[in-house]
């Protein structure tokens, strides 16, 4: 099978007809975030479900039909890896009655939950789309009902896989990262093009990426993974006191990569008690694009050519932590573990391991 991406152009227009036997059957999965927020005494709070949300987007109707289930009621800041398994499960037990999906959640953590999805529900044929807001509903000017209007239509003439649409723009959701903390346009697509635009009720398909005949679930993570971002001093002992608490580390390093050596070999010396325990580390880049070539400088070459560790290359940390959370819950053998770190999944990783 051919996993290329296809560069397609293809304008569907919002002209559905509501009485149509061919309208769509979408799942509308809540889980909270700031477009189902109220105001508190403390700050917002999620407190409004799907079927509340809907309520103010009367244009959704005349996409498709709805099915609202209110899954979870957090703000994202509060989203763990059993939530991720949660929404697929629930993905899993309405796939087949559904056209597909659609995810209201926070911004904050919704590329991870996007990562995170891409691994659990792999080659959906079905288009899971996760959205949110960055202002409430209920929000003068919100971007809540472009964004929930966009999603729906996504769900019902978009492509399958796991996408984040928002601000009219289309994610693949190993490439979403959030960039923007209060603007609108709040995510970018990292290393990748973006899929296809929404426009004045119109989707514009520019790519696709090949999706099985079924998808394929998974139900197990290990949430036993850390993630260590390094600054100027940081000490050598941190690496070891992580690894001790967890089954895989990820390394946040500077540039293309590498460990610092000022401290003579402390840093490589601490990640190889790590490697020999059995410990998976996985080295990347702070650098948001073009990403990771240990091989590049010494303090990076000496690590690859030596110690069986794993490179993220072109991968977004939000793909990698959710990527080996996903590995780890099926294997702790190094060469099993390599293999599918390496191999693309919703085309995560680009630059593969040449080793």
């Amino acid at each position: 099978m051919n996993n290329s991406p296809q560069l397609v152009i293809i304008i569907y227009y919002n002209d559905f007809n509501k009485d149509s036997p061919d309208m769509k059957n979408i799942l509308m999965i809540g889980t909270g975030g700031t477009i189902a927020s109220g105001q508190t005494a403390e700050g917002l709070a999620p407190e409004l479900d799907p079927s509340r949300l809907l309520q103010d987007t009367p244009r959704v109707a005349q996409l498709c039909r709805v099915d609202c289930l209110q899954l979870y009621s957090l703000d994202s800041t509060n989203i763990r890896p059993a939530h991720w398994l949660g929404v697929a499960r629930i993905i899993q037990e309405n796939y087949d009655r559904c056209d597909g999906f659609v995810i209201s959640h926070g911004t904050d953590t919704m590329a991870y939950t996007a990562a995170a999805l891409s691994y659990l529900v792999q080659g959906s044929p079905k288009p899971i789309v996760l959205t949110g807001a960055q202002k409430p509903i209920w929000f003068d000017g919100t971007d809540s009902k472009r964004n929930l209007t966009d999603a729906f239509l996504y769900a019902c003439r978009g492509c399958g896989g796991v996408q984040i649409v928002f601000n009219g723009k289309v994610i693949l959701g190993t490439r979403a990262r959030k960039t923007c903390s209060k603007s609108y346009h709040a995510f970018s697509s990292v290393n990748y093009p973006d899929l296809a635009v929404v426009q004045d009720g119109r989707l514009l398909q520019y790519m696709r990426c090949t999706c099985y005949p079924r998808p394929v679930f998974y139900n197990t993570l290990d949430d036993r993974v850390s993630l260590l971002k390094l600054i100027p001093g940081t000490s050598s002992q941190l690496i070891d006191f992580m690894l001790d608490r967890s089954d895989g580390l990820i390394i946040e390093s500077f540039g293309v990569g590498g460990l610092p050596e000022y401290h003579g070999s402390e840093f490589y010396d601490a990640v190889r008690r790590g490697v020999e325990r059995g410990k998976i580390v996985v080295m990347t880049t702070q650098v948001p694009n073009e990403g990771s070539d240990l091989t590049v400088y010494h303090v990076g070459g000496r690590l690859k050519s030596t110690l069986r560790l794993l490179e993220a290359y072109d991968m977004t940390t939000e793909s990698a932590v959710a990527k080996l959370m996903w590995i780890l819950g099926q294997t702790r053998d190094f060469d099993e573990a390599e293999r599918l770190f390496y191999r693309p999944v919703a085309r995560d990783i680009l630059c593969e391991n040449e080793s």
